[in-house]
């Protein structure tokens, strides 16, 4: 009985040592094989790398979590930039507006200075527009006759002279104003009395005791007349 338990053990024996040996020859070649390939090292540190990011990302109850401070300062920077690019430019806006205004103000000025620089030489001027006038109506008509040579010369020199400067009022933007009949208009008129006048409206220039004038449509001096009133 005890040699027939021997032999087993010294079978089982043998194969232990065959297998042992089996391994030894075989664990190099395991090992190499599994060995991990560069290629798996950098896919498995990108991963890594991926995975701390949302791990940064997200916070502990699934929300975002704010951008690194560089990146948050970055945006502020653009945001400050931002507003004061809009500032600028409507600061920049503004100043082209008022320039504009400016501008068309002052081409305003230099052309009424233009139109009413002659204004006060043209005042000078009606006074003697005045008195060549007075002296046409002065002359009495029954002694401009052809035995009279020299008032009738004079007289005829008198009246070309009015109608040549009454043109170079016209020329200058100068209009005469002789309201006689004319609706009262306290614009171009002056009133020195208020009479009742028989046959014509109230509120009506029925006397003109002196012509007015208009510079470029602007009242250089208005006329001094009397004014109908009701009765």
């Amino acid at each position: 009985m005890p040699s027939e338990r021997a032999v087993p053990a010294a079978a089982a024996a043998v194969m232990a040592v065959r297998c042992v040996r089996l391994a030894r020859c075989s664990l190099p070649a395991l090992a190499l094989s599994l060995r991990p390939s560069p290629r798996l090292l950098c896919t498995a540190t990108k991963q890594k790398n991926s995975g701390q990011n949302l791990e940064e990302d997200v916070g502990p109850n699934g929300q975002k979590t704010d951008p690194p401070s560089a990146e948050k300062t970055l945006i502020e920077e653009k945001v400050k930039l931002e507003e004061q690019l809009k500032e600028t430019m409507e600061k920049y806006k503004r100043a082209l507006a008022d320039t504009e205004n400016l501008r068309q103000r002052s081409q305003k000025l230099v052309e009424e200075a233009k139109l009413y620089g002659i204004q006060g030489f043209c005042k000078d001027l009606l006074e003697v527009a005045d008195i060549l006038e007075k002296a046409t109506e002065s002359v009495p008509k029954e002694e401009i006759r052809d035995d009279n040579p020299h008032l009738k010369h004079l007289y005829e020199g008198l009246l070309m002279t009015e109608v040549q400067i009454q043109k170079v009022f016209s020329k200058h933007g100068l209009l005469r104003l002789n309201p006689l009949g004319a609706r009262f208009d306290p614009y171009e008129h002056e009133a020195l009395f208020h009479t009742p006048v028989e046959g014509k409206e109230p509120g009506t220039v029925a006397l003109v005791s002196k012509v007015g004038y208009k510079l470029h449509g602007r009242t250089l001096r208005p006329a001094l007349v009397g004014v109908v009133k009701e009765a």
